[in-house]
């Protein structure tokens, strides 16, 4: 990967890590929140559902990678079908929230574990989820980050982005202007038809297609699944 992509990984580390544990353990959970926060879990909980529906009901015999699992719960849920899945995710303080999580009857079917969804000792999936974890990145690097996960991938991969929306692209750039911006978790905007062109010219992913897309909003959140499937 590229300079741009570690650097950007090292940011979200701390962030994830350090700053943000215990709003995201709050967050993920059933616990009280703001009304903004709220509109963000039903948006996050809609985007799950979303993808989890894309998988099959039956995943006895298959393995599913999680990148960026974050506390756990589409892993919990797909381990539940029947899959072996590895969640994995840079922030090791939401690893740990994942496995206490985690039902005593499927912690056999799941390894939690903290490093990079990129990384190619993670083996070989059948099914690849990128829920949230590609939409803090710039464009190139997500295609570069699709067709890494790609690479070790025998049937479909979904991924979530932003879209480019005069609201999401406005809140990016006066973001930018706040004090101590680098303790949040900056999103970046994305062109649909620039991501798509970018997917399409890649040399590492012309033997992968676009299936399907679903756009979720919910308040604050705003979010697009992609899934890919090797042709």
């Amino acid at each position: 990967m590229t300079d741009t992509y570690d650097h950007r990984k090292g940011e979200l580390e701390t962030y994830f890590d350090r700053t943000a544990s215990d709003t995201w353990k709050r967050l993920t959970s059933d616990a009280p929140v703001s009304k903004v926060r709220q509109t963000v879990r039903a948006g996050r909980d809609a985007m799950r559902e979303t993808l989890l529906s894309w998988l099959p009901e039956d995943m006895t015999g298959l393995r599913l990678l999680d990148a960026g699992c974050g506390t756990g719960a589409l892993s919990i849920e797909a381990a539940s079908r029947g899959a072996t899945v590895v969640g994995v995710d840079i922030a090791g303080s939401l690893i740990e929230i994942a496995k206490t999580r985690t039902p005593d009857e499927l912690a056999e079917r799941i390894t939690f574990m903290t490093g990079d969804m990129l990384s190619p000792n993670l083996g070989r999936f059948d099914h690849v989820m990128a829920m949230d974890s590609l939409i803090h990145y710039a464009p190139a690097d997500v295609v570069r980050a699709v067709a890494a996960l790609g690479e070790r991938t025998r049937g479909t991969m979904a991924f979530t982005y932003a879209p480019r929306t005069p609201a999401l692209t406005v809140m990016h750039t006066v973001g930018k202007l706040f004090p101590r911006g680098d303790r949040s978790p900056r999103i970046v905007p994305v062109s649909r038809d620039d991501l798509m062109e970018r997917l399409a010219r890649d040399p590492a992913l012309e033997d992968w297609r676009e299936v399907r897309t679903q756009r979720i909003k919910s308040g604050f959140y705003q979010s697009c699944a992609q899934e890919m499937v090797h042709r």
